[in-house]
Parts: structure tokens; C-alpha cells; sequence
């Protein structure tokens, strides 16, 4: 039984959200829209619902890849079509699983009957259900890396093409795509953020009366879907219909030089690379209008288009949020408006009545929400406030202190070769990657070693009766290639903030070390963790996540002081990572330790540290110890500590050093000769 969609026009508040869908349902040609934002905020419900709104396609009978009647693609592969009339369809929103593999998304082809019968034998994918629709991914920060890359790529060219082993397919692929994410799930490369023409960031009302009515609606529709969806019709139907008559009225829209001129000061201003930004912007204002039934641009275009298309390409450092500085925006936009070319009136007609009013507005909430649409105000806080401090806290805490500046560190591996999730830290066999050889498929072929095929197949050729000139290929024969390339891996920090690393200068010198790895650890695709130990106890302030920001913005509010549990570090830590190989077995660990080697507090404290730090010199966990001892006099107590684990020390000035590149593995090794 299929679910009945939530209407899009009963959506309650998320005014960019809706805006930014309706814009492209416009005009494709601004270029998808990313959605950032908290769980259970409606991101999906509403793009899920987009689909109703757009206009029916005309398709050619039987097409899988819904060539359009009147211009069919000439290179289709169930081409060559006719230009006639078609039959017309509702417009499709696919969706795109996290855990899709790469046949799944571009298509496959039949690799036997290729090589036995040079048949082009393709099975379409994703990219080509998605033609003249939505390709939704939820949770695309989740998405493989080479995932991500090829349906961005068909989304800027239009079209897939499969290319195997010699055989070549290729068809059109024009889609809406729309990704949802959870920033605390980690974020995207700033080169994958300039893809998507639009962000917003969506959050939870914290007005009560919005919260009561988004209830109030969830419940109706929960209760009866179809009484609910018949309800909200008229709003549908209205939306539906002003989307085309936008369509209609988009190539009438002019961009006039004043309109251009504030686009590419606003841009340069902002100081966004390249000119991708200023091209979405066009597009985006252009929509603007035509969305408020306008065939001119103003200055309100331009600033909605800059506040939906400028601040995901803001982002400098990775730990940097998304946004933009109005008051500038406005500023700039002041002192390259007025130019003479604009529309004079100061107070320009927004555009005609219903939903969605004028200036680019989404549509109205209808007659029964009475909410309105004031977000929540700013957090109190001026952002020195450490927060509140982790168990263990007492007599001589310090607040904390910021972090130096984050340098650039050296590679730190883990040895051997894994099987883990695609990344690019350690040497892993993986889809992607050098050719190393070949291997019987488990399951679908996916990457044919084309070579050890033909080897295969040679010998039987004369049994299996070949009259012609094509190689008779029996499943048995064919190879699948086994690749190498890297893996992301979980680097658990275990943070030393007792009170022997209190000076301020010395926590500011650890944290910007702590920052640089993280950073490193984001460049790399790594999981991170945080387990911080002070006082009479351990913590862990952040549990394994892709958010790399996560852990940065803990690190920051990391107070210290009192005494050092390092064995109580350790074993929750141990505990840690025995919890996240049940979770993610083929995902390996690198345990770095950022510590002076000092224990105190208990019974016993050096020789019970130890004890915690061979049980991961037993299991084989890569370590490093940062060893943050300072002044004249070093007693090397991270150097034994890094001994016990199985690890290495290096200090903070070695961690800028080439003498660490190979660090984990040289220690495996000594390991190794220790235990033989």
C-alpha cells in the first residue's frame, strides 16, 4: 500500500525551504538545493511532497529514459526515436539510498553478453528513473565520495555515461536534485557545497503556537490522509498552477545591467571563489521574478537570490558555519543599486495575490494556521562561556582556552591493508583504486578484470564449439577485480585537561595540535571520537561521528584542571571503541593520546595505566601518543606510556615534522619484533 504524501502547501513555517524548492521547480537551471538542518524538521516531508506540485511530463512510449516526444534524445539507447506524440506521466521523485552502489545510481551493463555478443545489453539506473524529475538524497553527507561525484557531474552536464571495459552507454539525465543532512552526521567538501545552487538551514520553531499547529496537522494527516490531502487541494492545485504559469513566463524575464552589477558585487564582496556563485545568482533572481509574476529583476531579487545561493560558498575552514552578514549584504547591495536602469519605484508592486504571494514569498499557510512566521530569537550567550564542566570538576578548574592556530600535520596511518569505508587515510582494498588482481565475483560483478577474463575463457573455447569471431564467456569465467586504494578510519582523541596541562599557554598549544589533526581527519574522511579525562573521572564528550565540527566545537569549551585519571581515559576509550567495532567492524581504529605520560589519583595510578594501555597493544590498535611534556627537565613518561600501548610518542614541534611520516606503522613493527 503506497502512503499518501503530506501536501506541500501544509507544510507549516520553513519559509527558504519551501521558497528554494519552488525555485527550482521553476527553473531547474538554478541547480538543486542542499537542506542542512536538525532531525525532525521536515526536510524530507517536504521535498517528498514537491513532487506533487510539478507539472506532468510527455514521454515516448515504452522510453526507460523518458525522451521527450516532441525532442527526443538522438542518442538514447532505445533510440532512434520518432518525434510524435507521447503519452504524459506524473513527474517521478526517485531517491537515492545512502547505501546504493555505483551500478545502482549510473546503470550496468551486461558484461557477458558485451564481451560474447558486443551487445550494448544496459539496465538503466537511477540517474536515468530521475530524467525530468527529482533525484532525492537524504542524508548526502552520508553519501561514497565517488557517489556524490557522478551524480553531481550528471547533474551539471545533463547526461550519465557509463564507461566499462570498452563499451560505452550514454543517455540524458536533467533532474531536479535535492540532498537533506544533518550537519552532527559531518559535513561536505567545499567543493562538493559549490554543486548545489542553494542551501538553506532549517530548524525547529520554538513558537508555541507553530509547534501546536505542525501537531495539529501531523495528527489530521496521520488520522485520515486522504480526508487531510482533499483539504488542502485547492492550496495544491493553485501552487501547481502558478509553477507553470512561471515556467511560461521565464524566458520573458529580463536581468538588466543594474540587477547584474549588484549580483557580481555582492559576490565579489563576499569573496566567493570562482563564477559559479555569480551564475546562480542570475538564475535564482531571474526565477525570483518570474515566481512573483514580474518579467524584471529588482534589487529584492537579487538580495533573496544572495541569501539563498551565497552562504554555503562561505565556507573557508571546514569548521566554519554557513551564513552571511546581512547588514554587509545590504550595504553592498545599496551602493550598486540605483544605477538608472532599475525599475524607479522605491516601493515596486510585490507582484500578484495568492500563494506565495509576491517578492518571491512561498505560499500562504492557508486558513487555518494562524502562526506566524517570526523564527526563534538568537541564543543568549556571547560564546565565552565554557558550558558546563564534565564530571570530575572541582577545586582548581580553569575555564577554557582557545586553541592555537591549526597547522598542517603529517599522514598518521594504520598499517596493513583494511576493508573499511572509502576515505583517504589508510591503504584498504576497495571499489575505487589501483588494479592488484583479480578474484572469482562474490555476488553482482561490478568491476570485471577484463585480462583475467579472457585467460578464463581461452582454454574452452574449442570445446564450447566458437565458429565466429566472438569469445564464448561462460559466468564462470569471469574475474573480478580486486582494487587498492584508502580507507577513512576512527581517530579516537583521548585528551589529557587534568591540572598538569592547565597553563594556558601550553592547553592553547595542545588544542590548536588536537584542531590540526581533526582537520586533517576531515580532509581524510575519517570518523572522529572524543574521550576526555580530569579530576576523578573520564568523559566521553563526543561518541564516534562523521561531524568533524562536533568534535572541534567540544574541544573549544574543554575547561581543566584537578587530578589525572589516565587509566579511567584509557578504559573508556577501550570501551568505546569495543561498542564501535559492533557497530562498524571493518572500520579500523588510531588511537592518539594527547597527554604529559602523568597519573595521579588512586591507587596505584602508574602501574593501573599501564594495565589499561596493554590491552591495546593485545588487540593491535594503532596509537600515538602526543606527548605534551614541557620545560628543562622531561621525565618521558608519554614515551613509556606510548611503550605499553604498542605505539609511539611524538612531541608537539615532531607532530609539524617529516620524521613522523610512517609513524604508526615503524611502531606496528617494533611491536612485532617485541612480541617475536
Amino acid at each position: 500500500m503506497t502512503s499518501t504524501p503530506f501536501p506541500f502547501t501544509a507544510v507549516v513555517g520553513q519559509d527558504d525551504l519551501r521558497l528554494a524548492l519552488l525555485l527550482n521547480a521553476v527553473s531547474p537551471a538554478v541547480g538543486g538545493v542542499l537542506v542542512r538542518g536538525e532531525k525532525g524538521t521536515a526536510k524530507s516531508t517536504a521535498v517528498r511532497a514537491l513532487s506533487a506540485l510539478l507539472p506532468p511530463v510527455a514521454v515516448v512510449p515504452g522510453c526507460r529514459f523518458s525522451c521527450a516526444p516532441d525532442a527526443p534524445d538522438p542518442g538514447c539507447p532505445d533510440g532512434p526515436h520518432e518525434p510524435g506524440t507521447g503519452t504524459r506521466r506524473p513527474a517521478r521523485m526517485v531517491e537515492l539510498p545512502v547505501g546504493a552502489s555505483e551500478d545502482r545510481l549510473v546503470g550496468a551493463l551486461d558484461i557477458e553478453r558485451a564481451l560474447a555478443e558486443g551487445v550494448k545489453a544496459f539496465e538503466p539506473g537511477l540517474l536515468a528513473d530521475a530524467h525530468r524529475g527529482i533525484l532525492y538524497v537524504d542524508e548526502v553527507n552520508l553519501l561514497h565520495d565517488h557517489l556524490v561525484d557522478l551524480l553531481l557531474d550528471a547533474a551539471a552536464m545533463g547526461a550519465s555515461y557509463v564507461e566499462r571495459e570498452g563499451v560505452s552507454v550514454r543517455h540524458a539525465s536533467k533532474f531536479l536534485l535535492v540532498g537533506t543532512m544533518n550537519p552532527e552526521e559531518g559535513e561536505l567538501r567545499p567543493q562538493l557545497l559549490d554543486r548545489f545552487g542553494l542551501t538553506v538551514e532549517v530548524a525547529a520553531s520554538r513558537e508555541p503556537d507553530q509547534r501546536v499547529e505542525v501537531v495539529r496537522r501531523r495528527l489530521a494527516h496521520d488520522d485520515d490522509p486522504a480526508g487531510f490531502v482533499a483539504r488542502w487541494a485547492g492550496e495544491e492545485a493553485e501552487v501547481r498552477a502558478r509553477i507553470v504559469a512561471a515556467r511560461e513566463l521565464l524566458p520573458s524575464v529580463v536581468l538588466g545591467d543594474a540587477a547584474l552589477r549588484q549580483i557580481a558585487a555582492t559576490c565579489a564582496a563576499f569573496e566567493v571563489d570562482g563564477m559559479r556563485a555569480d551564475i546562480v545568482m542570475a538564475r535564482t533572481a531571474t526565477a525570483l521574478a518570474a515566481w512573483a509574476g514580474r518579467t524584471d529583476v529588482l534589487a529584492e531579487d537579487v538580495r533573496q537570490a544572495a541569501l539563498l545561493a551565497l552562504p554555503h560558498r562561505r565556507r573557508r575552514n571546514p569548521f566554519d558555519a554557513p551564513g552571511l552578514d546581512e547588514d554587509k549584504l545590504d550595504e553592498t547591495l545599496d551602493e550598486f543599486g540605483d544605477q538608472g536602469d532599475d525599475d524607479p519605484d522605491p516601493d515596486p508592486d510585490p507582484g500578484p495575490d495568492g500563494p506565495g504571494g509576491g517578492g518571491g514569498r512561498p505560499p500562504e499557510q492557508g486558513p487555518e494556521d494562524g502562526a506566524g512566521d517570526a523564527g526563534p530569537p538568537p541564543e543568549a550567550g556571547t560564546g565565552d562561556d565554557p558550558g558546563p564542566a564534565p564530571a570530575g570538576g572541582g577545586a582548581g578548574e580553569r575555564s577554557a582556552v582557545r586553541p592555537a592556530e591549526p597547522f598542517r600535520t603529517k599522514v598518521l596511518s594504520v598499517p596493513g591493508l583494511g576493508e573499511g569505508t572509502a576515505g583517504r587515510r589508510s591503504r584498504a582494498r576497495t571499489e575505487h583504486g589501483r588494479t592488484t588482481g583479480d578474484r572469482r565475483p562474490r555476488g553482482a560483478l561490478t568491476k570485471l578484470h577484463l585480462a583475467a577474463t579472457v585467460r578464463a575463457a581461452a582454454p574452452h573455447q574449442r570445446e564450447r564449439g566458437r565458429a565466429g569471431r566472438g569469445l564464448v564467456v561462460r559466468r564462470d569465467d569471469l574475474r573480478q577485480a580486486t582494487r587498492e586504494g584508502r580507507e577513512g578510519n576512527l581517530v579516537l582523541f583521548v585528551v589529557d585537561a587534568s591540572g598538569s596541562m592547565a597553563a594556558r599557554q601550553r592547553m592553547s598549544a595542545v588544542k590548536g595540535a588536537v584542531l590540526s589533526l581533526l582537520l586533517d581527519a576531515y580532509q581524510r574522511r575519517d570518523k572522529v571520537g572524543l574521550v576526555t579525562f580530569r579530576g576523578s573521572a573520564a568523559d566521553v564528550a563526543l561518541p564516534p561521528t562523521s561531524s568533524v565540527d562536533a568534535a572541534a566545537a567540544r574541544l573549544e569549551s574543554l575547561p581543566t584542571g584537578g587530578r589525572t585519571p589516565l587509566a579511567a581515559g584509557l578504559l573508556k576509550a577501550h570501551e568505546v571503541l569495543r561498542v564501535e567495532r559492533l557497530r562498524d567492524p571493518a572500520r579500523r581504529a588510531l588511537v592518539v593520546v594527547v597527554t604529559d605520560g602523568r597519573a595521579t589519583g588512586g591507587v596505584e595510578p602508574v602501574a593501573l595505566a599501564g594495565r589499561a594501555a596493554r590491552l591495546f597493544a593485545a588487540e593491535g590498535t594503532a596509537s600515538v601518543v602526543v606527548d605534551c611534556e614541557s620545560g628543562p627537565i622531561r621525565l618521558g613518561l608519554a614515551g613509556q606510556l606510548a611503550g605499553e600501548l604498542g605505539g609511539t610518542a611524538v612531541t608537539l614541534d615532531e607532530l609539524r615534522a617529516d620524521s613522523i611520516a610512517g609513524l604508526v606503522k615503524d611502531v606496528r613493527e617494533t611491536g612485532s619484533r617485541r612480541a617475536a
